[in-house]
């Protein structure tokens, strides 16, 4: 096991779930009654809110909807494809790590 097989294994999902947390911000604005800080929306909170905080300084909503959440998620698959994607950087090294053993 390579470190960069664990990295893909570690990359991967975590990569998944962010994206997933971020769409599921994107839906949470359509519903501004909801309370944010209680279980079970806190969970997508939590993690999303530091990197979208800043983003809402330099980007503000647009007819005020809060598009910060739609760029992350762009970010967020962009950089999975560039990395783990079937030419990605990491799957890339994988298989020609493979290849020469």
């Amino acid at each position: 096991m390579t470190a960069l097989t664990i990295t893909s294994w570690v990359l991967g999902p975590f990569l998944a779930v962010m994206t997933f947390l971020f769409i599921f911000r994107i839906v949470l604005t359509w519903y501004p009654q909801i309370e944010q800080t209680k279980l079970p929306f806190s969970l997508a909170v939590w993690p999303t809110e530091p990197l979208l905080a800043p983003m809402r300084k330099w980007i503000q909503p647009i007819g005020g909807v809060d598009i910060t959440p739609i760029i992350w998620v762009g970010i967020f698959s962009l950089v999975r494809e560039i990395l783990l994607g079937q030419q990605g950087l990491i799957t890339m090294a994988i298989a020609a790590s493979q290849s020469t053993t």
